[in-house]
């Protein structure tokens, strides 16, 4: 997994290792989509909670190059459904997200007996993060 010089990788904990809204852009038969989702960043990664029969994870199953951006920052990445989140692999990921999506994760939207409630994983593959008049490139 790639990540960014020490300076930049503390700055994108501090933007994203919480949870943040971000923009992910998906293709379907040549056409963008974009939506925003809440993720959570670390390692070269950002990770979200989903639904696995939802559009996105449809066209990332089809396609796994996307693209993201927040704040002061883009990127492409490879998306990739690491399963449900009951699956034991995902045990320590999962603990990690429900804590950090704790604002609303119990609030009924999510039932995590159903095996389609999974962990969708944005790895990065390039970026570019800009702060305080500094440009960084993953």
């Amino acid at each position: 997994m790639k990540k960014f010089c020490a300076d930049a990788e503390q700055i994108m904990g501090e933007r994203f290792g919480k949870d943040t809204i971000i923009a992910l852009a998906t293709i379907e038969n040549g056409v963008p989509y974009v939506r925003y989702l809440n993720a959570y960043y670390e390692n070269g990664a950002f990770y979200s909670i989903t639904y696995a029969r939802s559009n996105k994870i449809r066209h990332i199953t089809d396609n796994p190059v996307v693209a993201v951006a927040g704040e002061w920052f883009t990127a492409h990445g490879i998306g990739a459904n690491l399963g449900s989140c009951n699956r034991q692999e995902n045990y320590e990921l999962f603990q990690k997200l429900k804590k950090v999506f704790s604002e609303w994760i119990d609030n009924g939207h999510n039932d995590f007996n159903d095996p389609n409630t999974i962990i969708l994983r944005l790895e990065l593959i390039d970026a570019v993060l800009l702060s305080h008049g500094v440009r960084y490139e993953l």
